[in-house]
């Protein structure tokens, strides 16, 4: 039994993908090596939460990034993709949170450190579930070094760079406005909140003169807030409010006074024009409060429950509270109207509950001395955005960029390196735990509770996942990374705040390239969500269709920084895809010799059709190459599929069928050699996307290599540069086609063999069609070709095709219907003249002709003078069918 023989008739992927991949991880082929023989290629893995679970956005993610890192280890490239993990605070405090409520237990009860150790436990049982998903991917990762962010060394790099910030004065403590979520008990940065359009109203209030001269009417979307109001503002331009600046209001339900003052904050002719401070729940508030010297007056607790200040309503949640008080402003005649009003609400990314606005304070970093670098390294192209349009929303961004809020009031996490003395208030900031107070001595010190925004950790992952601060071989070899890549969604979460902490901390840039992808859409191009309930499991469609089918359906079509949807039936088509290749490789096995010796193959017994398969097959190596090297990898991915498919497949094994039939065929070997050689070339473009089957085959095909993964990425061979063999296999397969066609129109059956007479007075022509007779026998249907110069004694009811320079002639007489050959001519002539018309008409455009390349202006005449010359074979045709 030979090895196509032993082949299972259908591709099976659950049946080779693990074993595959287990004896690449065994041998050691993902290791990243430092070789000073050979350039560093780097990929830093964007860390999935260890909350996670696969989703088809890491599908997306993690195919791309294998494809490239493939690329450039085949390419001979010391090639480390670096893997790793991320803490997800937020995410997984949540996790432990819900588990201990399950036991009727609080973080608070159980204390600190028994919650850091549940913490720990939980991620060591469920943290290494996303890993191991990723691994069904195929993702080719160093799994020797994966990282996590919580891990010594980069809990290291995380204490060295608050330090460093601090001593240059870069992090602060400071009392600001900032976004709270009342469920998850912590302060949220700017960019995690998620806004929607909500229901709301405007509550119209009287705020009445304290001389009792009237009221002020305000209008607000949070009544509530009304209990921390200082000051009513007006604008000092508005000339109905002139008389009134200065002037002191009672408070609403607090039967305070509080002043009227003006400010360029009021926006003239928006609402009543006046509008209600309150600087300690609203961050345009809290500057026109430090503008005036106003008192801020915080009304609220951590959990949204109305504190001390808010007098009677003091213990009330907020909504509750918002309820009573309206009811109460009713009771009192002061509220005059409600109107129904749609806003803008922040809601906390993480649970979804609405934000609110409070004085707190919390820990900043000063981001206008970090941005500039960081724009300067984009705006100079040390940083290449793929697409770059993305570019513009990191300036705007980068540009109007305030402060970073980086402190959380969580206990998973890193824990500020920040201690308090008891005794004399100094705050010491140190790497390692002080003993005593740098400032007095005392050892009465306690370290900050909160801890850093997972963010903060995760923005220096492209150099202490190498071992930053210390300088280890691996930083010295590896850095800066090459690429990453990454969503559009999280250009300012992760990618500005890796570039900007790069630049400070080591001077250069993290990366050569970001390229960015868009979202996977379900079908309707709607966003993947639990409330649509419209996901799908990466690992379902692994489990059916195999791991190569859903990465090709990922990639098909894919382009840089757009969304795109996820089809069943591209899924679908992938699997076939692989099936034909797989059964491709079954047929050229089964008709090899056992071991074929290619080492006595005779070049000068190559064929045509060799020479031209040989030849062609070096366009895609250069094309594919090309769109890789751009991250084209769509296009790229859809050449490989193209020649594959059509070229190798459906044309050239079918052309060389015969000879391997045929035992006596002097070329026989030769066949079975060009067979090999290009399919082996296939097979190694075709790895990067397609992994597991790709290595199959290789397998099959060598007895001794190791690993397609490892093996040399294909080059073009000068030495099968066959330009005329080409043009002639282009040419006859051109004829085919046509033949086919006509046959299919005519509804003539395939059993039914026509000799074909070509009428051309190209000598060259001539000798392809002569040359390619037998090929014409296999192919089109053919019992015999003729080559004469005219059309003398040809039937005139003999069906035509027409090509360049050249007419081929079917006498088919009681198969053909004369007056739908001459429909179908007349239609073909009409198409015809389109086509002629239209490439005219670029030509006498003078913008074309001097703008376009000269390649391009002279393919359109080339194209115009064949089409002529088909033109006129076609009208003569016609002629004569009409003459009959």
């Amino acid at each position: 039994m030979n090895k196509g023989e032993s082949m299972a008739k259908v591709y099976e992927p659950c049946a080779v993908e693990k074993q595959i991949y287990d004896n690449w991880e065994s041998k050691g082929y993902f290791k990243g090596v430092i070789d000073p023989e050979k350039k560093p290629f780097t990929i830093v893995i964007p860390p999935p939460n260890i909350t996670g679970q696969l989703h088809m956005g890491h599908a997306l993610d993690e195919t791309l990034q294998d494809i490239i890192i493939r690329f450039k280890r085949m390419q001979g490239y010391s090639a480390l993709w670096l893997p790793g993990t991320d803490h997800a605070s937020i995410a997984t405090e949540a996790k432990i949170v819900d588990a201990l409520a399950k036991e009727g237990l609080t973080k608070e009860q159980i204390g600190r450190e028994e919650f850091l150790k549940r913490a720990w436990d939980w991620r060591k049982k469920y943290g290494s579930r996303i890993v191991t998903q990723l691994r069904s991917l195929g993702s080719s990762c160093d799994w020797t070094r994966e990282r996590f962010t919580m891990d010594e060394g980069l809990s290291k790099a995380v204490r060295e760079v608050f330090v460093r910030l601090y001593n240059k004065g870069l992090i602060y403590k400071g009392e600001r406005i900032t976004n709270w979520c009342p469920c998850c008990n912590t302060s949220i940065s700017d960019i995690e909140i998620e806004y929607s359009e909500d229901d709301g109203n405007f509550w119209y209030i009287n705020y009445p003169f304290a001389d009792g001269t009237g009221a002020l009417t305000i209008a607000t979307t949070r009544p509530e807030t009304l209990l921390g109001d200082v000051a009513v503002a007006v604008n000092p331009e508005d000339e109905k409010y002139k008389d009134i600046i200065g002037k002191m209001l009672i408070l609403p339900l607090v039967n305070k006074e509080i002043p009227v003052i003006a400010d360029d904050y009021v926006e003239l002719g928006f609402g009543t024009g006046a509008v209600k401070i309150t600087p300690a729940h609203d961050p345009n508030d809290y500057e026109v409060g430090k503008r005036h010297d106003l008192p801020v007056i915080r009304i609220m607790d951590d959990k949204g429950f109305i504190n001390e200040n808010g007098g009677q309503y003091a213990g009330m949640e907020r909504y509750a509270a918002r309820k009573q008080i309206v009811e109460d402003l009713k009771a009192a005649g002061l509220l005059v109207k409600i109107e129904p009003h749609k806003h803008n609400v922040g809601h906390c990314q993480r649970c979804g509950t609405v934000l609110e606005p409070f004085v707190s304070n919390q820990w900043y970093v000063k981001m206008k001395p970090l941005a500039g670098p960081a724009i300067d390294t984009v705006r100079s192209g040390r940083i290449r955005f793929v697409p770059d349009r993305f570019a513009k929303i990191y300036y705007n961004w980068m540009e109007n960029i305030q402060d970073w809020c980086i402190s959380r009031q969580l206990w998973w996490g890193h824990r500020i390196p920040a201690y308090y003395c008891a005794d004399c208030g100094h705050i010491t900031v140190a790497r390692e735990t002080p003993e005593k107070c740098e400032c007095c001595g005392s050892t009465n010190i306690t370290q900050d509770q909160d801890t850093l925004d997972t963010w903060f950790s995760s923005a220096l992952w492209p150099f202490s996942t190498l071992g930053w601060p210390d300088q280890t071989e691996d930083l010295k070899y590896f850095y800066p990374t090459d690429v990453l890549v990454t969503g559009y969604d999280i250009i300012f979460f992760w990618v500005a705040r890796m570039i900007f902490s790069a630049c400070e901390q080591m001077g250069e840039v993290p990366f050569k390239t970001v390229l960015f992808h868009g979202l996977v859409r379900d079908s309707l191009g709607r966003k993947m969500s639990k409330s649509l309930g419209n996901g799908i499991d990466p690992l379902e469609i692994i489990d059916k269709f195999g791991t190569d089918a859903l990465r090709f359906s990922l990639i098909t079509g894919n382009s840089p920084g757009n969304d795109q949807r996820y089809l069943q039936e591209k899924v679908e088509s992938a699997r076939n895809f692989a099936n034909k290749i797989w059964n491709a490789t079954r047929f050229v096995l089964m008709n090899f010799d056992n071991e074929p010796d290619f080492s006595k193959i005779d070049r000068a017994k190559f064929t045509t059709e060799d020479k031209w398969i040989l030849s062609a097959s070096n366009r895609p190596v250069n094309e594919v190459t090309e769109n890789l090297e751009k991250f084209e990898l769509g296009v790229a991915l859809s050449k490989v599929y193209d020649f594959v498919w059509d070229i190798y497949c459906d044309w050239y094994i079918e052309m060389v069928k015969p000879r391997l039939f045929d035992s006596l065929s002097p070329n026989r070997l030769e066949a079975q050699y060009v067979l090999n050689k290009v399919l082996i070339k296939c097979m190694k473009l075709l790895h990067p996307f397609m992994p597991f089957v790709t290595e199959a085959i290789f397998q099959k095909l060598y007895n001794d290599a190791p690993s397609i993964m490892i093996s040399k990425w294909p080059e073009t061979d000068g030495s099968f540069d066959f330009p005329k063999e080409e043009e002639a296999i282009n040419y006859i397969i051109d004829a085919i086609k046509r033949i086919r066609n006509i046959r299919h129109e005519m509804g003539v059956p395939s059993a039914k063999k026509a000799h074909i007479i070509a009428v051309t007075s190209d000598e060259n022509k001539e000798q392809i069609l002569r040359s390619c007779e037998p090929i014409l026998k296999n192919m089109a249907y053919c019992a015999g070709l003729t080559v004469k110069k005219d059309k003398e004694g040809i039937a005139k009811d003999a069906a035509s095709v027409q090509l360049e320079n050249a007419a081929l002639y079917m006498p088919l007489e009681e198969l053909i219907d004369i007056a739908k050959e001459i429909e179908r001519l007349t239609a073909e002539k009409q198409n015809l003249e389109n086509e002629i018309n239209r490439i005219s008409s670029k030509l006498s455009n003078e913008n074309f002709v001097s703008k376009a390349p000269k390649a391009v202006v002279d393919g359109e005449r080339a194209k115009l003078e064949k089409y002529r010359s088909i033109y006129e074979n076609t009208v003569s045709r016609l002629r004569d069918m009409n003459e009959r």
